[in-house]
């Protein structure tokens, strides 16, 4: 990994801390959040705030004896205001204090990993990825890792050609990442072009803890382009990763799926509960999760992460849909 020591109070803490084990936990960084701390521990809480609520991202970065404290300050710092708290993309170790402190803790998805070494795309359960990459390939897709700062013009031609072809969709923010601003820097971007043309990018961000590696994070091209584009350049990170030494890849939180019974804390919504099943299977207005679930089952992850929200209360259909407010979906 190349990121080292730091005076970024909100990077050196999720650097730090990895109590929690989120993957995702460098979108701390992300451009537009709020960030709350108190003199006496070393961490930080990230948040969101829409409307009424405070929409909270993972649980507190700090040390394990700061936990519940920070946790509780954040908490009556929230009701002071007559604001209500919903914190998403927990992990286990959050899910359980959160719960024993009283909030509604539900499974809202999982994360999903591929261990790098002795990772290969051989043999005929990748026979049709294999297919789709060489196909890429044969339609003149070449890839090679950029930086973003000297693609400004490509990246955003991308960008503005993908929502374009979304009737209206708006960029999603907050528990995706984002390309530019002062974290860029940490993050690596590879970009396919064919015929000298950008088509397509994927970035990926630093993931720190036991599973350390990088989270395929942010990807978009454009469309009606070969089939193959994204799968292509993916495979060709591999290689890189796989070369360094990088042990893990990660490919991010997914709402709705992975859902488990057994994946439950005690004290959770057995209404809510029904909802992200419900939303699994006829929610893709809401989410394209079965499509995202797809793509990332392509590549056999060995490894499920569930997640979590936690309602400060009774889970309530607001504070979930403020959750897709805080993320910029509508």
């Amino acid at each position: 990994m190349s990121v080292t020591a730091t005076d970024n109070p909100v990077l050196r803490a999720v650097m730090t801390h990895t109590r929690a084990e989120n993957p995702s936990s460098f979108l701390a960084l992300n451009t537009g959040n709020d960030v709350f701390t108190a003199p006496d521990a070393d961490g930080v809480i990230v948040y969101r705030r829409t409307g009424r609520y405070v929409v909270q991202f993972g649980g507190p970065f700090t040390a394990p004896e700061s936990y519940e404290a920070l946790l509780d300050r954040f908490a009556g710092h929230v009701r002071a205001q007559g604001l209500r708290l919903v914190a998403v993309q927990l992990q286990r170790a959050d899910a359980d204090v959160y719960a024993r402190r009283g909030y509604t803790v539900n499974q809202i998805g999982a994360s999903w990993a591929v261990r790098l070494p002795g990772f290969s795309l051989r043999g005929t359960r990748f026979m049709q990825l294999r297919n789709k990459i060489s196909r890429a390939y044969r339609n003149g897709l070449r890839i090679q890792e950029v930086a973003a700062d000297e693609r400004h013009d490509a990246l955003a031609a991308i960008d503005d050609a993908w929502l374009g072809s979304k009737n209206g969709a708006r960029p999603l923010e907050f528990l995706v990442g984002q390309v530019g601003g002062e974290a860029q820097r940490y993050r690596r971007l590879f970009m396919g072009s064919v015929d000298g043309d950008p088509v397509a990018y994927i970035s990926y961000s630093p993931v720190f803890g036991a599973r350390s590696g990088w989270m395929h994070d942010l990807s978009r091209r454009v469309p009606g382009g070969s089939p193959g584009l994204m799968e292509a350049i993916n495979a060709h990170a591999i290689e890189v990763f796989g070369a360094e030494g990088v042990e893990w890849l990660h490919f991010g939180f997914t709402p709705f799926t992975g859902l488990d019974e057994g994946h439950e804390v005690p004290g959770y919504s057995p209404a809510f509960q029904w909802l992200m099943h419900h939303l699994w299977a006829e929610g893709a207005a809401l989410y394209p999760a079965r499509t995202q679930l797809a793509y990332k089952q392509k590549w056999a992850p060995d490894t499920l992460i569930p997640e979590y929200v936690a309602f400060d209360g009774p889970a309530s259909l607001a504070g979930f849909a403020h959750i897709f407010r805080a993320c910029n979906a509508f």
